[in-house]
């Protein structure tokens, strides 16, 4: 996209602007995802600029940053920035060693996994918020088992596993060998669905992944904070680092270019009819989708997933494997969310009485709780509010929990 030439890397001028026309639109919280390539590589020093132009540009709201690196160049002077700054970090770790090495390897063919674990220990012994950030392809997919338990073993109780799925260049409907099949990832799935509800102590989770607990937005009625699983997209934009702005960074292409930020502004983009045109194809699906009882949760998939079928119809890569998984998870989804809810209709009522509220004056918003459309067949309503409960059930702030 960008040639194989020179250093792609964003200078100050325009990391000044981003932030500025960012937090300028801001209400009242703002988060600034930091990927690359590899983040690292621009250097601490870059961070604590960025940082500093937070606070500048960023008074009385409430800033966050999420990172995402392979840790190979971390050490302590990043994890002392990272806990001061209340980074969280999204760690690409696999899984053990073979796992892990199959395919990511360094630039001399060596596996990265012993430096990448390292990494992780210093990041969790600092404080730092992390996550696992997992690919499920082809290999990886055979290990659920082992996979989750490994991260158990080394305290990276936060988990997102994302599947591999990566089209031949020149075809619109051929994976790549080391993409990970419809039923392979289906039976991954259902395995680490069990592991995670055997782990369950006293209704509650012990640890957390990502797309089941978005899940469990969806399952309440409530809008989930995973992309893939929204009914449209378009909820972020991603800006390059020469100021160029594209609609998601899985599409950053010329037909899905929104500008430029030096020379126009931000928030017109984000809310530019090409940006909404973007959002509204993730919703435009094939007959199958559209019969399926399992769309208000899945929505089609993300876009960039899916596979041509006859005509100019598309559908996800992954589909059968997460019919195959919803089957499995379904009835117990909705089994935990109607727990959740009483279980906090209990606690509600508990309150009350300690507090001998007088009839007509209970907190209404937790019967359902805050936020949530009761309506069947509507799917999501609206994003819970970083205090507001989380849905899961947790008993935790959704900033604390799901949100994070």
């Amino acid at each position: 996209m960008f040639g194989a030439s020179g250093r792609h890397r964003m200078n100050d001028e325009i990391l000044r602007n981003m932030i500025g026309q960012f937090l300028a639109q801001a209400d009242s919280e703002a988060v600034f995802t930091w990927q690359g390539g590899e983040p690292t590589l621009m250097g601490l020093g870059f961070f604590r600029r960025a940082v500093e132009l937070q606070k500048r540009f960023g008074r009385g709201l409430t800033v966050g940053n999420a990172f995402q690196t392979n840790g190979l160049l971390l050490d302590s002077r990043w994890t002392d920035f990272f806990r001061e700054y209340r980074f969280l970090v999204g760690l690409s770790i696999d899984g053990p060693s073979h796992v892990h090495d199959r395919y990511r390897r360094d630039s001399g063919g060596q596996g990265t996994f012993s430096r990448v674990a390292d990494s992780a220990g210093l990041l969790l012994d600092s404080g730092v918020d992390v996550n696992a950030l997992a690919v499920v392809n082809d290999y990886s997919a055979q290990f659920p088992e082992e996979i989750y338990g490994f991260f158990k073993d080394m305290g990276l109780v936060h988990m997102q596993f994302t599947p591999c799925v990566e089209i031949l260049a020149g075809s619109e409907d051929v994976p790549a060998p080391f993409s990970v099949g419809p039923e392979d990832y289906g039976r991954f799935l259902c395995v680490l669905f069990d592991l995670w509800l055997e782990d369950f102590r006293n209704g509650l989770p012990t640890t957390s992944i990502r797309l089941f607990e978005s899940l469990l937005f969806a399952f309440a009625g409530m809008e989930p904070p995973q992309c893939t699983l929204a009914r449209t997209c378009g909820d972020y934009v991603v800006v390059e680092h020469n100021g160029e702005v594209y609609s998601c960074d899985f599409f950053v292409t010329p037909r899905w270019r929104l500008g430029n930020l030096m020379t126009g502004d931000l928030s017109g983009m984000f809310n530019s009819p090409l940006q909404r045109e973007f959002g509204e194809r993730k919703a435009a699906l094939p007959s199958p989708c559209r019969e399926c009882p399992w769309l208000p949760y899945c929505r089609g998939g993300c876009p960039k997933d899916r596979i041509r079928l006859e005509g100019n119809e598309r559908i996800d890569h992954l589909c059968e494997g997460t019919r195959m998984f919803l089957d499995h998870a379904g009835a117990k989804m909705e089994k935990l969310v109607r727990e959740s809810l009483q279980r906090r209709q209990g606690e509600d009522a508990g309150v009350r009485q300690s507090r001998q509220v007088p009839a007509g004056h209970a907190h209404t918003h937790l019967h359902p709780p805050a936020g949530m459309t009761t309506s069947a067949g509507e799917g999501p309503g609206r994003k819970p509010g970083r205090n507001d409960p989380c849905p899961c059930g947790s008993g935790l702030k959704y900033k604390k929990c799901c949100g994070r």
